[in-house]
């Protein structure tokens, strides 16, 4: 059975940091996508950054390059999302997914398995 289960979330000022893990379980692969995606209340959920065991890729939406840094241990099935700078508009619930077919990591549909989430709230 695959298990993400994500950590790390809370409340933080405007310009603070957080550092999200995400820990996989029950893979029965090592060459897959780790990615992250968020979902604020009212809006769809979206793709943040993403790392692919296989090429070693790292990948970012636009909104979050520059302020957040992706990175994992591969063997410990285990992606850390670094989240500095924080803005309002990065409140948003955070999930972690796992993309098996290991192709495109923007792509919402790709992903096989989700964690639960964790929120972040970022305070003005």
């Amino acid at each position: 059975q695959v298990q993400l289960v994500e950590s790390g979330g809370g409340l933080v000022q405007t310009g603070g940091s957080l550092k999200l893990t995400c820990v996989a379980s029950g893979l029965t692969t090592s060459t897959y996508i780790l990615g992250w995606f968020r979902q604020a209340p009212g809006k769809e959920r979206e793709f943040v950054s993403a790392i692919s065991w296989s090429s070693g890729g790292t990948y970012y939406a636009d909104s979050v390059k520059g302020r957040f840094t992706i990175s994992g241990d591969n063997a410990k099935n285990t992606a850390y999302l670094q989240a500095n700078s924080l803005k309002p508009e990065d409140t948003a619930v955070y999930y972690c997914a796992a993309d098996l077919l290991d192709y495109n990591p923007r792509d919402i549909y790709e992903y096989d398995f989700w964690g639960q989430g964790t929120q972040v709230t970022v305070s003005s």
